[in-house]
């Protein structure tokens, strides 16, 4: 399809359009599609458009999977890999695992997106990440057609990173992701509010732990089709020690994260200290209940949300001395 609107590929709502846009179903014909783009012309994947932001048309050619199925692969007592086409929504694999009380992704419950899109962000939520049970990725390189396999070590998984958003960015499409997930589930309750909310249950199941976080997602986050949104605009910083108490010592109630290379501070927490919780930028907005998020009040446009994400950036590093990032990808 040409001179294609990506307003319903975009969850921040930008009304921008692609000169051409193409969905595929299957492996085979994602390799025919390949083969018909001109080699000098810009070519873009995308999977639902919830960590994108568009800051203009897209001129070149835009390539969406709409590769389904999820197949259990192998089994044994305790495990199960199971492998799930790059088009399936997100949650609704999460939903279809805890329905059969396989656990391991019930904490990334109502993440945006799609399949393809956890195994190139590593999406992660409450204390897990999409790393932890990812052991297969299956891509086709865009410029040539050319199947590859890729191991969970060779995926280079890190916070909010993978290979596929440093060296191999922008060059693959995701086609499966095989999961290895745990048929005797360990639940994971002791990050965020997860623990207050089960606190009626005497019994904590996989479909319970699902259903507080769902709750209190929908508490926190906005419905992008109410107010345009990518969900968690800023990545949570890591610091060194030394960085953190010193940070510690003028907020000692500040909340934080051991974690293996140094100390994760909530950027939503820092960015409201610096007053910006649901303050507004023109038609952009920090979100009144999560500072981490950012907010289409209606109309706005990829400038006025750059502009209110450079204005947060540079105030918690005037405060606080910690960079921030974007995690939303600027296309």
């Amino acid at each position: 399809m040409e001179n294609y609107s990506l307003l319903q590929h975009n969850t921040f709502g930008m009304k921008v359009r692609a000169k051409r846009f193409f969905e595929y179903k299957s492996v085979e014909e994602l390799q025919q599609l390949i083969k018909s783009v001109p080699i000098d012309e810009p070519l873009l994947h995308i999977g639902g458009g919830s960590n994108l932001l568009f800051t203009g048309d897209y001129e070149g050619t835009i390539l969406h999977s709409a590769i389904k199925g999820i197949e259990v692969v192998d089994e044994t007592d305790d495990n199960i890999l199971v492998r799930v086409g790059a088009g399936v929504v997100w949650d609704d694999f999460v939903a279809y695992c805890c329905e059969h009380n396989w656990g391991g992704v019930e904490n990334l419950s109502l993440i945006p997106g799609e399949v393809g899109a956890s195994a190139v962000q590593n999406i992660g939520a409450y204390g897990s990440e999409a790393k932890d049970t990812i052991v297969l990725v299956e891509a086709v390189e865009l410029r040539t057609g050319q199947l590859r396999v890729l191991g969970n070590a060779e995926c280079n998984y890190a916070y909010r990173q993978s290979i596929f958003k440093q060296e191999l960015k922008g060059k693959y499409a995701i086609t499966y992701v095989t999961y290895k997930l745990d048929k005797h589930p360990v639940l994971k309750l002791d990050y965020g509010n997860i623990r207050t909310e089960l606190q009626s249950k005497e019994h904590v199941t996989i479909s319970d732990v699902r259903q507080a976080i769902i709750d209190i997602r929908n508490t926190k986050l906005p419905d992008p089709k109410i107010l345009g949104n990518a969900g968690s605009f800023f990545m949570n910083p890591v610091v060194s020690r030394e960085k953190f108490l010193s940070i510690q010592k003028d907020y000692p109630q500040m909340p934080f994260y051991e974690v293996d290379n140094g100390v994760k501070i909530p950027a939503g927490w820092m960015i409201e200290q610096c007053g910006w919780k649901g303050k507004s930028l023109g038609r952009a907005a920090v979100h009144d209940k999560q500072a981490l998020v950012l907010i289409n009040l209606g109309g706005a446009t990829s400038d006025e949300i750059i502009a209110l994400s450079d204005a947060v950036c540079k105030s918690v590093k005037d405060k606080f001395g910690v960079d921030i990032h974007p995690e939303v990808n600027f296309i």
